[in-house]
C-alpha cells in the first residue's frame, strides 16, 4: 500500500501539539485592524484548538 501522502496547504495551516490536538490560527488578524481593540487583537495571535468536529478530518490531512 503507498505511504498517505500529506495535504501541503494543511500543513502549512496546521500543527499537532504534543499530546496529539492540532493547533491552529485565529482568523481576522490580517487586516482592518484599527477597529478592533487592542485585547481583541492581543487575544487573535494565541493559537486556537481546531474543534473535535473537525478533528478527524483534518488529520486525514496531516498524518505525521
Amino acid at each position: 500500500m503507498p505511504k498517505t501522502k500529506t495535504h501541503r496547504g494543511a500543513a502549512k495551516r496546521f500543527k499537532k501539539t504534543g499530546s496529539g490536538k492540532i493547533k491552529r490560527s485565529k482568523a481576522y488578524a490580517s487586516h482592518l485592524l484599527g477597529g478592533k481593540s487592542p485585547k481583541r487583537k492581543r487575544h487573535l495571535r494565541k493559537p486556537g484548538l481546531v474543534s473535535e468536529v473537525e478533528n478527524k478530518r483534518i488529520t486525514r490531512l496531516i498524518p505525521y
